[in-house]
């Protein structure tokens, strides 16, 4: 069995480990042929996951045609690079197993990355990799458990076999847009809740928040037919109380950080801002209430100020749960 992680970030690294690990031969990908050649020098991924050595079994490349050639293939790269990463490479890929490990919707179509990947390889069996786990977690060996999503019952089964690690346990579920939404819309509520923090509201704001925000989460995901049940799995509530709680987040430190009025670091990516502003237009759309989406929208667009933005929450009318 062999495995290609496309995308050598943290988390797809972070995979390749987890994986190698469990005897599987991994293909580690990389946009860049520098990149590559230094993660095969050093073993290890100096620039996105350092002090986790690279597992004999992985081989860093940037030669896709050469990673295109495994059995699975985990797409790991940023959600609003995924568009153009498969315009580039599709056509390659096209009649593979393919697993989206990316989380968010893409700006310009309105698309998960199941739908795009879906759209640009209909020849392909497409899942959804998603839920609470850290990379410095999966590749230090701690136990993580995620949701594997995918339409296609055996597919699915065989997907899930083959991709369970030692540390790494994988539930199975059918409702890839359920598990893409809950992905997605709670890195939203993770940027309000760590400005919450960073504001210094306090543990109590944070957990109403919390709460709001995954009510939220379910209106707007049930108004785009997801199963009810998806949204309490891991893919929902599971990542959004790992996301709203720690500081390992992106997300949750960008808010943070934007709490206390101070710059983040522009090369870091936040899936949650742009995912912000899809979901709020969308919404709008629809007639969904999304208060904290909007306030959060209207923030990162400087509409507002952060005190703007938390007396605007605080002074809602008020009514039944």
């Amino acid at each position: 069995m062999i495995i290609s992680v496309l995308g050598a970030g943290a988390f797809g690294t972070a995979l390749a480990i987890s994986l190698a690990h469990h005897d599987r031969r991994v293909y580690l990908w990389a946009r860049s042929e520098e990149h590559a050649e230094d993660m095969q020098k050093t073993r290890e991924n100096r620039r996105r996951l350092r002090g986790m050595r690279l597992h004999d079994l992985i081989t860093p490349t940037a030669d896709m045609r050469l990673a295109a050639q495994a059995d699975i293939i985990l797409i790991s790269v940023p959600m609003q690079a995924l568009g153009r990463f498969l315009e580039a490479h599709g056509k390659l890929l096209d009649g593979k197993a393919l697993v989206a490990c990316c989380k968010g919707v893409d700006l310009e179509t309105g698309q998960g990355p199941a739908e795009l990947v879906a759209a640009h390889c209909p020849g392909s069996t497409v899942a959804v990799l998603t839920g609470p786990g850290f990379a410095a977690d999966i590749a230090g060996g701690l136990p993580t458990a995620l949701t594997l999503a995918c339409q296609q019952e055996d597919a699915g089964m065989r997907l899930q076999r083959n991709l369970t690690t030692a540390n790494l346990r994988l539930y199975r579920s059918d409702d890839v847009l359920g598990a893409e939404l809950g992905g997605a819309l709670k890195n939203i509520i993770a940027i309000a809740c760590g400005g919450v923090m960073g504001m210094g509201l306090g543990e109590s704001a944070r957990a109403a928040l919390m709460t709001r925000g995954f009510a939220e989460m379910q209106r707007i995901a049930f108004a785009l037919g997801a199963q009810p049940g998806t949204l309490a799995g891991l893919s929902g509530f599971g990542d959004l109380v790992l996301t709203c709680t720690s500081p390992q987040s992106r997300n949750y430190s960008f808010g943070e950080t934007m709490g206390r009025g101070e710059p983040f670091p522009p090369d870091v990516t936040v899936e949650g801002i742009s995912t912000a502003e899809a979901v709020s237009v969308l919404a709008g759309k629809l007639g969904i209430d999304v208060p904290i989406t909007d306030t959060v929208t209207a923030l990162l667009t400087r509409k507002i100020t952060v005190n703007e933005a938390m007396d605007s929450l605080l002074s809602r009318p008020l009514k039944k749960e």
